[in-house]
């Protein structure tokens, strides 16, 4: 009983952030979201992190851009499964996707699940969205 209740609770706020996302996103932008947050999640999912670098915000990536320290411990992990939890669009226009990334240690073959937050920024003059919060800490709490 008591899963049922998270699953209505969680499912009406799933639905009230996407009535409010409707009410500020145009439908082709919506779909180009959803489109963009499929792409880069089976990129973090079946590709590499420098794949994954195309997807981040242009100007985020000149200012702060990976190491190539930060990109070999990508490496050391596999990504199990990529699942997302919620989205809510914020007040500034941006829109907050968390999302649920099971994660692998090769040497230890040890799983965890990792909470990421994704920022998502639409570009009118690209006319696209881009992640602006970099790539996903896969070692949140170690």
């Amino acid at each position: 009983m008591r899963r049922l209740t998270q699953f209505l609770i969680l499912t009406g706020l799933l639905l009230a952030s996407v009535a409010t996302m409707a009410a500020d996103i145009s439908r082709k932008q919506r779909k180009q979201l959803e489109e963009i947050q499929t792409s880069y999640g089976s990129t973090i999912r079946w590709g590499t992190m420098d794949e994954a670098l195309g997807y981040l915000d242009p100007a985020q990536r000149k200012a702060n851009p990976p190491t190539e320290f930060q990109l070999r411990r990508y490496s050391q992990l596999r990504v199990s499964s990529y699942r997302e939890s919620t989205t809510a669009q914020l007040p500034d226009g941006t829109v907050e996707r968390r999302v649920l990334v099971g994660v692998i240690n090769n040497n230890t073959q040890s799983e965890r699940t990792v909470g990421v937050v994704e920022r998502w920024r639409w570009d009118a003059q690209a006319k696209r969205w881009w992640q602006t919060n970099g790539l996903p800490d896969l070692w949140e709490g170690q």
